[in-house]
């Protein structure tokens, strides 16, 4: 039984490009030599949190404060906004703190990610929407968190937050003062916090999951490989041309962004290699389906109906089996399109080809695919109207019921 898992997880990653997915124990081996920080504890962190801001948001939800500091949080947007006069004066302490940049973040790598990702954004809206997307969606604990919070109840709205998450850590200037990510990324860090603190009280969470508290620095790990480790992996497998200095500079965006979220720094990896040496050993191995994220899997899809996105629900099927896997497809149901199927298989190649300057011919299926990707990076940014104006909330509550 061991082999035949063990061949699953080998397989499964190499569909994916995760091709250093060579173990299925789920126990911490990955050395913090690997890491930005070069030491650490080798504390496995599965069991390491967010405790100041976890402890602060805890008082705010059980004292009543939430809703005033929505309020005041509202208008603090950019990253060089003063802070909302409006807030507890410990939660203004606490963000003082850590609303920066890690003083080992590299400006010029910082500015070339974000030119790569304006060069190549085709590629990373399709990839993160309906890869990255998708897959969260097999990540057991993340599909069983994502559902039973106050978020997952409604698909399109959390999914555009997501989105925005990425749209803005992608922007030109995104982490410079005028950029907005390193506002995004502390207020998800405190909608973490919350999530932290109600999830556990939640009856339907506690009831399926394996974990006592959600979002522990380990899981925030599985998340980024999820994105970054896959995208990265992907473009590589499709021939995107991906300069070793492109490629430094992507994965240094999301070490800052890692930071930020509150990862300490000992987890971080330093390379690609030492990336996929991590993913293979948090991410790959968990992978499989569940009643909540085959739901949100559905959701999500679905949403599709409500923009033209100038395909069929069977090309957009075979589209996700075609970047995560037939395997995957099957957990989630998704009904075989084979003519579709044929198409993307073909004409995805050269579509890329022609996009890249490498060849002068154009595939017949061009319009498709291109109207395809334009539509779906409009459909998660915000419902197709703004990239830049989700708003980022903590919640007071679960899903409603649970």
């Amino acid at each position: 039984m061991h082999n035949l898992s063990r061949r699953r997880v080998l397989s499964l990653g190499a569909a994916l490009g995760l091709v250093s997915a060579t173990s299925t124990t789920h126990a911490w081996a990955w050395s913090p030599t690997g890491s930005v920080a070069g030491t650490g504890t080798g504390t496995d962190p599965e069991y390491v949190w967010d405790d100041e801001v976890d402890q602060l948001v805890a008082s705010l939800i059980d004292n009543g404060k939430v809703p005033a500091v929505n309020t005041a949080m509202a208008s603090w947007v950019n990253n060089n906004d003063p802070l909302p006069s409006g807030l507890p004066a410990d939660l203004t302490a606490y963000l003082q703190k850590v609303n920066k940049l890690p003083s080992w973040a590299d400006p010029a790598k910082l500015a070339r990610a974000a030119d790569f990702n304006r060069r190549k954004d085709t590629y990373l809206f399709l990839l993160y929407g309906l890869g990255s997307g998708i897959m969260s969606t097999v990540i057991p604990r993340e599909a069983r968190s994502v559902y039973w919070s106050a978020g997952g109840a409604n698909m399109q709205d959390r999914a555009a937050k997501t989105f925005t998450f990425g749209y803005d850590l992608a922007q030109l200037k995104g982490l410079e003062p005028t950029g907005q990510f390193v506002v995004t990324a502390n207020k998800t860090r405190v909608v973490h916090a919350a999530v932290r603190h109600l999830l556990p009280q939640s009856p339907h969470w506690t009831a399926v999951t394996d974990e006592r508290i959600p979002i522990s620095n380990a899981d925030i790990l599985v998340t980024f490989h999820s994105l970054g480790t896959f995208v990265r992996r992907k473009l590589l497998d499709w021939k995107v041309p991906f300069s070793a200095q492109d490629q430094d500079a992507f994965l240094h965006s999301w070490q800052v962004a890692l930071h930020l979220l509150g990862v300490r720094d000992e987890y971080i990896p330093k390379s690609w290699a030492d990336a996929e040496a991590q993913s293979g050993q948090v991410l790959t191995p968990i992978l499989a389906p569940t009643t909540e994220g085959i739901e949100l899997a559905e959701d999500l899809l679905g949403l599709t109906a409500q923009v033209d996105l100038g395909v069929t629900r069977g090309f957009l099927n075979e589209f996700v089996r075609y970047v995560l896997s037939d395997e995957i497809g099957d957990w989630l149901g998704l009904k075989r399109d084979y003519a579709s199927a044929a198409l993307i298989r073909t004409a995805w190649p050269a579509f890329i080809l022609f996009r890249e300057g490498l060849t002068p011919v154009a595939p017949g299926a061009f319009y498709v695919f291109d109207q395809f990707v334009r539509a779906l990076a409009m459909l998660f940014l915000n419902k197709g109207t703004s990239g830049t104006t989700t708003p980022i909330v903590i919640p007071t509550g679960n899903r409603a019921g649970s």
